[in-house]
């Protein structure tokens, strides 16, 4: 359920918040001291998700080949048309926004993300109470089953399996949401914001090097058309309330966590470069040579980025969108260091899931005429 969960909101995440470290971070903080600690906690934020996200992507591709699962693949075409369909969920929001109440709308929101993110947060503590709980403790399993129709028209809604430790897994994570609900605290919508963030990076898989190129790219203009050239993403942005966004306090030395002149970044800006980094450890697996060279030069490429927005927009005291400095650095690096040594070929050759062959269809014909000739 988690990865239904995760799979609902990228859309969200992507169409709405790519800039949201720009949109938060033009107030100028109290002391520099303040600020140096809010930017330098987003970034140690931002590079978490992406670090345990990555690894654990790898886990859960080599459980789905194992299993024999069959999973969604981008296509170049998908990743072309992302930004477009991004771009008009983002302006239809502006425009509900426009029309609507904004305290109704983010009620419902709220309401939506509670249980979103108690699922998300479950599935990040799952493995962490399988290891403390003993044992010996009685640990029941449950079925949860969802149909309708009857007979041979029956469509399953919900197929769900869980035992006693998954149920711990679900009240902590619905503990963390109450206090969401109730205080709206900034300490509560980070949890939330990196179970989102975590879970994105390990079940949205890009397929090969070259999906990943089209989608940071088309995201890249996106990024820069909606923040330099409307203030749709600046309004969406400061009107939706949401974890969807990690915030660090600027003022938290003189408030402490009563603390509201917050530094903001946006989950876009971490998952989508995260998909991508993810996508470079992957590789660095399937060559079975025990090195990470691109992981590790795409999460510095990304870090290389990261500050770079954050010294321009320091700077210039403007919203800046994120991906214009994290594209070109988590492309370009490990493209840079592929052609250097030589694997530029096999990086673009890499698939996560590749298509059969008809080699293998060729060679099934061949056995089948070898055996009707042995049965003449």
């Amino acid at each position: 359920m988690a990865e239904e969960a995760t799979d609902t909101i990228s859309a969200t995440i992507n169409a709405t918040l790519n800039a949201t470290a720009g949109n938060g971070t033009a107030k100028i903080p109290a002391t520099s001291e303040g600020m140096a600690l809010a930017y330098g906690s987003l970034v140690m934020m931002a590079l978490i998700p992406i670090f345990f996200g990555s690894f654990r992507s790898v886990r859960y591709h080599k459980e789905q080949r194992e299993n024999g699962e069959t999973p969604e693949i981008m296509s170049d075409k998908d990743a072309a048309m992302f930004p477009i369909i991004a771009s008009a969920t983002l302006f239809g929001i502006y425009l509900v926004f426009q029309i609507f109440s904004k305290e109704y709308i983010n009620l419902l929101l709220t309401i939506y993300f509670f249980f979103l993110g108690v699922l998300a947060l479950a599935h990040i503590l799952s493995p962490v109470v399988r290891k403390l709980v003993p044992e010996s403790m009685p640990n029941e399993s449950y079925h949860l089953l969802f149909v309708k129709g009857k007979d041979d028209k029956k469509e399953e809604l919900m197929n769900y399996e869980f035992d006693n430790k998954d149920l711990i897994c679900l009240g902590v994570g619905a503990a963390f949401g109450v206090w969401y609900l109730w205080k709206k605290h900034w300490v509560a919508n980070n949890v939330f914001g990196l179970a989102f963030a975590l879970n994105g990076v390990e079940f949205l898989q890009l397929n090969t090097i070259m999906t990943g190129c089209i989608l940071l790219g088309g995201l890249f203009i996106y990024d820069i058309f909606w923040v330099f050239g409307t203030n749709v993403m600046v309004t969406v942005a400061k009107s939706f309330e949401a974890p969807i966004k990690l915030v660090f306090p600027q003022d938290i030395l003189e408030k402490g966590l009563e603390a509201n002149n917050f530094a903001m970044l946006g989950l876009g800006d971490i998952v989508i470069p995260g998909i991508f980094i993810a996508l470079l450890l992957r590789f660095d697996v399937s060559r079975r040579k025990g090195a990470r060279t691109y992981f590790y030069t795409g999460f510095t490429a990304y870090l290389l980025g990261l500050l770079a927005t954050i010294a321009v927009m320091h700077c210039f005291k403007h919203a800046q969108p994120a991906l214009l400095y994290l594209v070109p650095a988590c492309i370009g690096l490990p493209l840079f260091v592929a052609l250097v040594k030589g694997d530029l070929k096999a990086l673009f050759k890499y698939e996560d899931n590749p298509a059969p062959k008809e080699a293998d269809d060729t060679s099934g014909k061949e056995e089948k005429a070898a055996e009707a000739k042995k049965s003449k």
